[in-house]
């Protein structure tokens, strides 16, 4: 029998939700957010082949009760039942998710970091099918930092350096974080420069001075930091500091399932968060 969902909707009419790298921390954070939703239902849970999670209960697998969703390792196989994909993986197994979302027609939600120009162009190539909804960070607050952090490079002389600092936890394996190079990405737009020509991503010995007009960025790892991230503007005489705190992984799950319903209603493209969130 169906279950009924909010204000009346059956359960079985809301859209179906497929979560990619199901063991991983953000994987578990994705489905048990979709799990939580009145909005959506979990109908997948990918997991690479030979993992000891394949054939199990996804809940059973993540210390719980059974949901009825079993871990499987055929994406194509999960996203024909779905309306849309979660992932947060790595760069050449979203790349090969965006191939298949668009195949099956499905909304797919990237939050991977660490992609490259060559898989940045492959999903460009699946976004002329599909709808995919792709950003270094899923928060509102982060998104609103990005536009904030356009505006106030623009409105400030090329004499005011940029730096920008984050820290995350000893686990993470890519750096700049993805948050950061979107921050860099903003900073170089408002100021109407290229960030791939004027980034500074190290300095260690005797570096020279400071190159007036540089974006510079500092990475940070340990503990269990989820994500902290500041932008400073240092000037003649002042700094300005723009930063952000993350401190709940799921916000980046809610943000993500608030973008996949979002992309439900859109036409094939590739989006960010500000499309999402009506910012732009």
């Amino acid at each position: 029998m169906a279950v009924a969902g909010t204000k009346g909707v059956m359960m079985s009419e809301l859209p179906g939700i497929v979560v990619t790298g199901a063991s991983g921390r953000m994987g578990q954070m994705l489905i048990r957010t979709v799990l939580d939703s009145r909005a959506a239902r979990l109908v997948g849970a990918i997991e690479r082949a030979g993992h000891d999670w394949l054939g199990r209960d996804v809940g059973e697998a993540m210390g719980g009760a059974g949901v009825g969703v079993t871990v499987e390792a055929d994406p194509l196989e999960a996203f024909a039942r779905a309306r849309a994909v979660l992932d947060f993986t790595a760069p050449a197994a979203s790349v090969g998710f965006a191939g298949l979302a668009a195949q099956a027609r499905a909304v797919h939600v990237i939050g991977t970091t660490g992609m490259g120009d060559s898989d940045l162009a492959a999903v460009d190539a699946a976004a002329r099918h599909a709808v995919i909804v792709r950003a270094g960070n899923m928060s509102l607050g982060v998104n609103l930092l990005t536009l904030l952090v356009r505006q106030v490079a623009a409105a400030l002389d090329p004499d005011y350096d940029i730096e920008i600092v984050e820290t995350h936890h000893r686990h993470k394996v890519d750096a700049p974080s993805g948050t950061a190079l979107m921050l860099g990405a903003a900073a170089a737009d408002g100021r109407g420069v290229n960030l791939a020509a004027m980034s500074d991503r190290g300095r260690d010995g005797i570096t020279g001075a400071r190159e007036e007009g540089h974006i510079g960025f500092s990475a940070l790892r340990g503990g269990d930091v989820i994500g902290r991230h500041e932008v400073v503007f240092a000037g003649p005489g002042e700094q300005i500091t723009l930063s952000h705190n993350a401190s709940d992984r799921s916000l980046f799950a809610r943000g993500a399932l608030k973008a996949a319903l979002w992309g439900l209603d859109q036409k094939p493209g590739h989006y960010d968060m500000v499309d999402v969130l009506g910012l732009r």
